[in-house]
């Protein structure tokens, strides 16, 4: 017997049904149709896009001072609330001002006053630190004040989309490069689609987008593109192993490497995930790190929509548009004529892939087919 069919019966077929749900995950054994399902996971998607978009249309992102200018208030104040804070900056003749509760006790109001001339500006200052010293109980040089003008707003704006597009410059770059135009595209739109949702957001909850926000931004989507990498090079293997037997179409190759890869996507997402919601929830909450909070907010929402992105979005797409080729529609109408669609376990897929050179040479040799090396794989020696 050839040296490739020893290496087939050398292994083993694993039983499902030897392991539970957890078992089975992490040993490639789970059946989720991901690409069948698609227009539902598309269908949430576009709800949450669409939703996100439509508050950016009519109320717009809450911008931190760095980006649109102004002036900035902060006070410990333990023994406050913010409606006492709220009451007082009014009083005080403040209008048009956001107050924020940064962490435990420390109290935060912005507000833009660049269109007043220098010494009204200074005259308002004087006001809200006043009214803030004396509804925290504190000495006025307590308050710490800060200003941004129009000028430095505008220029860190620019900064940022500069930044922005770089960044997808070198992505479209790095991913046009390593997969074929399809693939490229598919991974393209996951990393836009983890963008709008992250925007969407931050626009109809009303968090504030700081200079921070925009580098945890960048962050995530390095982060979404990595996890699409991972099932892609799996996808890319199937494709040069386990689809030339001609016994699954290109969706059910997908969702064999899917599964393959699953246990790996929710390791991934949770390692990275875990440590964030540490910083919002100890840093930020309970130690009082306010500087963490734009930060890791961001780096939460955007892990969270990557992760759903690169298992839900960027293969069934991938799916999807390569069933169009018509080599593939070609494959799909002969599986389907023969009635027999095969759902692959994790051993038969290394059977059928692990060595696609060898295959093709003993096929070419005595015209076997992987289905038939497997068969023949399975029968005992003769003794």
């Amino acid at each position: 017997m050839s040296s490739d069919v020893e290496v087939l019966q050398d292994t083993p077929e694993i039983d499902p049904a030897k392991y539970g749900r957890v078992g089975r995950l992490y040993h490639g054994l789970t059946k989720v149709d991901f690409v069948g399902r698609r227009r539902v996971w598309f269908s949430i998607s576009i709800v949450i896009i669409v939703v996100g978009m439509a508050s950016l249309g009519v109320r717009g992102f809450n911008l931190g001072i760095d980006f649109k200018g102004g002036s900035s208030w902060e006070v410990l104040a333990p023994n406050t609330t913010v409606a006492s804070v709220t009451s007082a900056v009014s009083k005080a003749g403040l209008t048009n001002f956001n107050i924020e509760k940064l962490g435990s006790d420390t109290y935060q109001v912005t507000a833009n006053i660049n269109s007043l001339s220098p010494s009204q500006q200074g005259t308002e200052t004087t006001n809200v630190v006043n009214a803030l010293a004396k509804v925290a109980h504190v000495r006025p040089y307590q308050v710490s004040t800060s200003n941004v003008g129009p000028t430095w707003g505008s220029q860190i704006t620019s900064k940022a989309v500069e930044a922005l597009i770089v960044f997808f410059v070198a992505v479209v770059a790095y991913i046009s490069m390593r997969f074929e135009p399809k693939m490229a595209a598919a991974a393209f739109i996951a990393m836009v689609h983890d963008l709008l949702v992250t925007v969407g957001v931050y626009s109809v909850f009303g968090f504030q987008i700081t200079p921070n926000t925009v580098i945890a931004i960048l962050t995530i989507l390095g982060y979404s593109l990595y996890d699409t990498v991972v099932v892609f090079d799996r996808v890319r293997d199937n494709t040069n192993g386990v689809l030339k037997g001609g016994d699954l179409t290109y969706s059910d190759m997908v969702n064999l490497s899917m599964n393959q890869t699953l246990a790996r996507s929710i390791n991934t997402s949770l390692v990275a995930i875990l440590p964030v919601l540490a910083v919002l929830l100890i840093g930020a909450d309970l130690l009082g790190a306010t500087t963490l909070q734009d930060y890791g907010l961001a780096l939460f929402v955007g892990l969270m929509s990557g992760a759903y992105s690169s298992i839900f979005i960027a293969s069934p797409l991938l799916a999807w548009m390569k069933e169009r080729e018509p080599r593939y529609r070609e494959l799909a109408s002969r599986v389907l004529a023969r009635g027999d669609r095969r759902v692959l376990t994790a051993t038969t897929a290394a059977r059928l892939g692990a060595q696609p050179v060898a295959s093709n040479t003993r096929r070419s040799r005595a015209g076997s087919t992987p289905r038939t090396i497997e068969a023949r794989a399975r029968k005992p020696k003769r003794r």
